[in-house]
């Protein structure tokens, strides 16, 4: 019994040891390892894709078309056997005021009045979060909308997904002075906001091993959300 468990232990060693050489890091450096920019794909115009149904946040004018792709699923296998069956979904986001989650490669801009739309951006983009700054609106009407999102294949394997560095960008409610943040290459830890003030922090890969740990540096920064220009401003509150 012993033996087996041993042999077991073993087994179980090796299979973690192999599971850690097979991850990914999050980020692949190409060439030299200093770089600190990253190159933004421009969307492609022949992939077909379809929008979620519009929506449009309490107190303002815009709605906002989420657009993605449709998915895909493996159900594993289906009642009347063991072969596998696959489930379509058209469900590109999901509301729950003030926060728009998902997998969403674009927005679409509408002013309730009109009939034309206006994309967020055209450079590929995979947002997870798109949340809006209700509270600051009721104090100050600036209606402003603040994003996580993915915005380059950092890692190299051909998907924009959670495996990649996450960013924070910002935008008015139409969509337009759509503006990164983060630094190029930082990994965005978390933000909130505090009256008119935006705080985020995020973490940098100093030793350019392709991995966020303990021993990279973490940046801090604000936002003065009332300014005419947002710009994010570092700080240090260690000092």
């Amino acid at each position: 019994m012993k033996s087996y468990v041993a042999i077991l232990g073993i087994s179980l060693i090796a299979l973690v040891s192999c599971k850690k050489a097979e991850e990914t890091p999050k980020v692949i450096y190409e060439n030299e390892q200093k770089t600190t920019e990253v190159n933004y794909q421009k969307i492609d115009s022949t992939e077909i894709k379809i929008a979620d149904l519009p929506i449009k946040f309490d107190g303002t004018n815009y709605l906002l078309h989420p657009l993605g792709d449709v998915r895909v699923y493996n159900t594993g296998s289906s009642k009347y056997g063991s072969s596998k069956t696959n489930q379509v979904s058209y469900t590109i986001s999901n509301y729950s005021s003030p926060e728009i989650t998902g997998f969403i490669s674009n927005i679409m801009f509408q002013h309730k009045d009109s009939l034309s739309l206006k994309p967020l951006t055209t450079n590929r983009m995979e947002i997870l979060a798109i949340t809006y700054l209700d509270e600051l609106a009721l104090k100050s009407q600036r209606q402003l909308l603040v994003y996580t999102l993915v915005d380059a294949d950092t890692n190299k394997d051909g998907r924009y997904d959670d495996n990649d560095i996450k960013t924070l960008y910002l935008s008015n409610i139409d969509g337009s002075k759509f503006v990164k943040l983060t630094p190029d290459l930082h990994e965005l830890l978390d933000w909130k906001v505090v009256d008119d003030k935006l705080y985020f922090r995020t973490i940098e890969d100093i030793n350019k091993n392709g991995e966020f740990d303990s021993k990279d540096a973490v940046h801090y920064a604000s936002v003065k959300l009332l300014e005419k220009e947002c710009k994010a401003e570092p700080y240090n509150p260690l000092n």
